[in-house]
């Protein structure tokens, strides 16, 4: 579950420009704020069941930009490839402190 709630974070921070209001605020308070379905129904004056619903679709669509756009697995190689970097620049070149300073510069930029 925890695992499923991260990808949903990052899915919804690559993409929620894409959905609509109604769609970014149920996912914000629900994966964001950890309401429960109950409590995001009540605030809005729906059921639990059209919050669910809600939820569920746009987690499908989340999951189909990814699959078109790839912006989510493209950042998790960047990241595993500049770690990858950074230790062997370490290992090899671990007192040139300019170079260290560059590659930190660069992970600021993500």
């Amino acid at each position: 579950m925890l695992e499923k709630t991260m990808r949903m974070n990052y899915l919804y921070d690559f993409y929620q420009a894409l959905l609509t209001p109604k769609q970014r605020s149920y996912m914000s308070l629900y994966y964001l704020d950890d309401y429960s379905l109950g409590e995001i129904a009540q605030q809005y004056e729906v059921s639990r069941q059209a919050v669910y619903d809600n939820i569920k679709r746009t987690e499908a669509m989340l999951e189909e930009y990814e699959k078109k756009l790839s912006l989510f697995q493209k950042f998790q190689k960047r990241k595993q490839l500049m770690n990858q970097l950074k230790d062997y620049v370490l290992q090899k070149y671990g007192e040139d402190k300019q170079l260290f300073d560059m590659i930190k510069e660069l992970e600021e930029l993500e």
